[in-house]
């Protein structure tokens, strides 16, 4: 049998998934006991680096016995080994090439310590901090990227529409005096996705469709109005569409600044608030130059506010709409102060059981892949969930535009009945945030 590989994790693995050893199941792995020290640092906290910290810990509470420290504790029968090491970490090699005692590089240490011991064995220190993988690189230390939710084709990321030009005078006359649709086979078209939007057109007409699978239809999608809401383009009479779309529970509205994404949804959601309980809005609290919540003056919700003010002025938008005595504008003031509609930062949902919600989280291109299934995998009966954000828009240090919970769930999801996306191409705040989102 071959010698298995032996992987060393770095903190920043732990803290983006809690349940990385099942990534490593057949092979070996070693965990520094700087890597413990710098978790324990993380343990107290709201946040989902937080709640990481805290269930890897009891992950490793599980091994008997001292097993973990001296040879090393297997994971489970026919797989690999877990070991802490607490030594091998002021290795001269790695002092001459870096000298303060930082944690990064008492990882490296052992890191080293293992590739020069271990000529038999492919050691492979596995960081999401591109710095530490340079470090470790110009030591001679095999590094690589935790990449097991990593979307290898970003470029070809669903869009959730298809334009299909020349299309007949025929078809589209006979969609738009159908009432109930088209069916499949006689519009002619390629194979489709579930809920996927069609832009259909030739030189005199055109018309937006979306593909019924639970119909096997072509049906035309009509432009509607959301609370006050117009679409002024068909991606947005797309989303429109599929946010009050009853049949679809999960949807994905992508899109650069200024496209809408977070209008729409929340307009949405106010249209259709018959259908619920409740309408929770909650984003991400990513801290911007490293101005984290415990710096910020005041008690908890004066630091909060500054993270969700986004969410309050697309508020503002849809009640601007309407006069201040009109029944509309009243109606959200009282469903703020009656708690049916909630804006908070997205922690505060742990534990929480969403049934008849109509959940949005917003600049979801901030969360892990793990941290959009755990928000999904609490939709109870009757709860609609939308993601929204731009997944080339990325505020966290280790997360980019293939590794994001939004693309994450936009490529795994597709072609589910129970799910749509629609991605906003045109800026719609101003002409001049137009021009600055596509050239600056």
């Amino acid at each position: 049998m071959p010698a298995k590989n032996l992987f060393v994790l770095d903190t920043n693995v732990i803290l983006y998934d809690y349940n990385c050893l099942e990534s490593f199941a057949n092979d070996d792995v070693v965990i520094p006991i700087t890597v413990l020290e710098e978790l324990d640092q993380f343990k107290k906290g709201h946040s989902q680096i937080n709640y990481n910290a805290r269930q890897f810990v009891r992950i490793l509470d599980g091994f008997v016995g001292d097993k973990l420290v001296t040879r090393g504790a297997t994971t489970g029968n026919g797989k690999g080994k877990l070991k802490i090491i607490t030594n091998h970490q002021n290795e001269p090699k790695v002092r001459e090439s870096f000298s303060d005692s930082k944690p990064d590089h008492r990882i490296l240490s052992v890191a080293y310590h293992l590739t020069e011991n271990e000529k038999k064995r492919n050691v492979v220190l596995i960081s999401k901090d591109i710095n530490l993988r340079l470090k470790a690189k110009s030591l001679g230390i095999v590094a690589m990227d935790y990449s097991t939710d990593r979307i290898k084709d970003i470029e070809n990321l669903y869009p959730g529409k298809q334009t299909v030009e020349n299309f007949p005078d025929t078809i589209i006359d006979a969609l738009y005096q159908s009432e109930n649709g088209l069916a499949l086979e006689t519009v002619d078209l390629p194979s489709l996705i579930p809920n996927e939007y069609l832009i259909l057109k030739n030189y005199q007409k055109s018309a937006l469709a979306f593909y019924n699978s639970a119909e096997d239809q072509v049906q035309r999608v009509e432009k509607q109005s959301a609370y006050g809401i117009n679409p002024r383009n068909a991606e947005q009479s797309f989303a429109l569409h599929a946010l009050m779309n009853p049949d679809v529970q999960l949807v994905t509205i992508s899109g650069k600044a200024g496209t809408g994404k977070t209008l729409l949804a929340l307009a949405s959601a106010l249209e259709m608030r018959r259908r619920y309980q409740q309408i929770y809005l909650a984003r991400p609290i990513v801290p911007l130059s490293n101005r984290d919540l415990g710096f910020l003056p005041g008690d908890i919700e004066a630091k909060i506010d500054p993270y969700m003010q986004p969410l309050f002025d697309n508020l503002a938008v849809i009640k601007n709409r309407y006069g201040e005595r009109d029944p509309e504008y009243k109606r959200i003031s009282d469903m703020i102060a009656q708690n049916k509609l909630v804006i908070s930062p997205l922690a505060y949902i742990r534990g929480r059981s969403l049934e008849r919600i109509f959940f949005i989280v917003d600049e979801a291109q901030n969360l892990t892949p793990h941290e959009v299934k755990t928000i999904i995998t609490r939709a109870g009966e009757g709860t609609k969930v939308v993601f929204t954000g731009d997944p080339y828009q990325i505020d966290t240090p280790y997360l980019d535009a293939q590794s994001n919970g939004l693309t994450f769930l936009i490529d795994r999801m597709k072609g589910q009945k129970l799910y749509a996306h629609v991605n906003l191409e045109k800026g719609e705040r101003s002409k001049l945030a137009e021009l600055a989102s596509d050239l600056l």
